[in-house]
């Protein structure tokens, strides 16, 4: 009513321009998305038949079929090169600017995400690119900011990975010229330690007011408090399955941003999708996908440019989850029949988060598996 209008902080009245177009702000129990429908083999770093082969049409589909069931957020992962080991795991796959802008195209209603490695592109292009995609979309792009850890990807563009607290301080300044690029009429001057904008300027302005949302899965103490102040969206990778675990790292998220930052932020993190007509058939798909056929080299080689330069988990923690980035990228483990799946999805909502990213072994046929068989269950549940 009136008094509620009248009494919204600027942040809940930002959220409510940008709910008009853009599914990410809506109040749905818990939101969904898909998560590197954009790369070769998705998420499952596995040589089973069967696994997403990125094409055009491939990912095209998976958009296609989640917009079916109204998914907010379709997530693709900025990836350079792959990881090797037979499977080259995400060597293959489509930039995120451009795949973004096509699938926002070819969709009426998904929040379209690019995921940006903030050393590779200059904020100038960024900002216009994503304004760009958001007139594309009609105001339902968003950003998902990664400060870059992948070490020989970095290098590739021919500049040294920076010391972890530079990534950031550098991300806060590539945000902040995106920002008022989005936001300023006047063409304006910076002077940064990283940039140097002389006259800066883009038009038109992105379609949602203030300026589409942004995304970040920041880990450590800098990236959280990064994530916290700046962002819209935090991604949250648990290093642990346990309820109570889970639960006290969404919850302590979302106290740093109120009582540092006084900011509401949306949690959100990802899950691997296992599921069959039986517990049983659905465990022995996992061992089959997972034990048998994982790519472990490659796993190997994604763990340790983790360990190396993500300062996102610890390395034990890491080490001990080698089988789950083999079954979905490192996600919260979802594994059963139908019923059990929609069980996880509840238990995911009751630690505290806004939203999930999903996944599933052979990307098409299981999601297409699930949209019959486990979303109506869903739905029942209240969820959605």
């Amino acid at each position: 009513g009136f008094r509620e209008k009248m009494t919204m902080t600027p942040q809940a009245k930002q959220d409510e321009l940008r709910r008009k177009t853009n599914p990410v702000f809506n109040d749905r129990k818990l939101k969904l998305g898909t998560f590197g429908t954009n790369l070769d083999r998705g998420c499952a770093i596995s040589t089973i038949d069967g696994v997403l082969e990125i094409n055009w049409p491939n990912t095209l589909e998976l958009a296609r079929c989640s917009e079916e069931m109204e998914f907010e957020a379709l997530v693709p992962i900025g990836r350079w090169h792959g990881f090797g080991g037979v499977t080259n795991f995400n060597g293959p796959g489509f930039e995120c600017f451009s795949w973004a802008s096509a699938i926002g195209a070819s969709t009426k209603y998904p929040g379209v995400f690019a995921t940006s490695h903030v050393p590779t592109i200059h904020p100038i292009m960024a900002a216009k690119q994503a304004t760009t995609i958001d007139h594309v979309t009609n105001g339902r792009f968003a950003l998902n900011i990664v400060t870059g850890w992948n070490k020989p990807e970095i290098e590739m563009f021919g500049s040294p990975l920076m010391a972890h607290s530079d990534r950031y301080a550098c991300a806060a300044e590539w945000l902040h010229i995106i920002r008022e690029l989005w936001t300023r009429d006047e063409p304006f001057d910076f002077e940064g330690k990283f940039y140097n904008i002389k006259k800066g300027y883009v038009q038109p302005k992105p379609v949602q007011k203030p300026f589409p949302a942004v995304m970040n899965a920041g880990g450590s103490d800098l990236g959280q408090h990064f994530a916290a102040k700046h962002c819209d969206m935090v991604y949250v990778v648990f290093g642990s399955h346990d309820f109570d675990e889970c639960k006290a790292k969404v919850d302590s998220y979302r106290n740093l941003a109120r009582k540092e930052y006084g900011r509401e932020i949306q949690v959100w993190s990802y899950a691997y999708v296992v599921q069959a007509d039986t517990e049983k058939e659905a465990q022995a798909y996992f061992d089959y996908y997972v034990n048998q056929k994982g790519d472990w080299a490659a796993a190997e080689n994604l763990v340790n440019t983790m360990i190396a330069n993500a300062k996102t988990l610890p390395k034990e923690v890491l080490a001990e989850m080698k089988k789950h980035f083999i079954a979905g990228w490192g996600g919260y483990p979802i594994i059963g029949m139908p019923e059990q799946i929609v069980d996880g999805l509840i238990t995911m909502s009751k630690m505290g988060l806004d939203g999930t990213l999903l996944n599933w072994p052979r990307y098409i046929q299981d999601q297409r598996w699930f949209q019959k068989h486990v979303y109506p269950l869903v739905k029942q549940a209240g969820l959605r």
